[in-house]
């Protein structure tokens, strides 16, 4: 799993990096029904390229490379594969 998704970005959902993923492998997308529901945005560790180019717009400094993830955030690498049922 290249990149994961941390706690930042819990209650923000800001989805700038939705749009500049070249793979579309961050979800739900606002156009999703499950946009509303969920409280984060989600990286695929299928789809992931390790391209980075999510990590410079993320507004609130959420998404790492797993070996990045600080270890207050260490459940996020399972939070983001549990998500896409891996």
């Amino acid at each position: 799993m290249p990149h994961v998704i941390c706690e930042p970005c819990v209650g923000v959902k800001d989805a700038a990096c939705v749009g500049v993923c070249p793979v579309d492998a961050i979800h739900p997308t606002p156009d999703e029904g499950n946009f509303n529901i969920v409280n984060q945005l989600f990286i695929d560790p299928q789809q992931c390229t390790d391209c980075a180019a999510c990590v410079g717009v993320c507004p609130v400094g959420a998404i790492f490379d797993v070996s990045d993830v600080p270890s207050q955030w260490q459940q996020y690498i399972q939070i983001n594969a549990q998500y896409y049922g891996q």
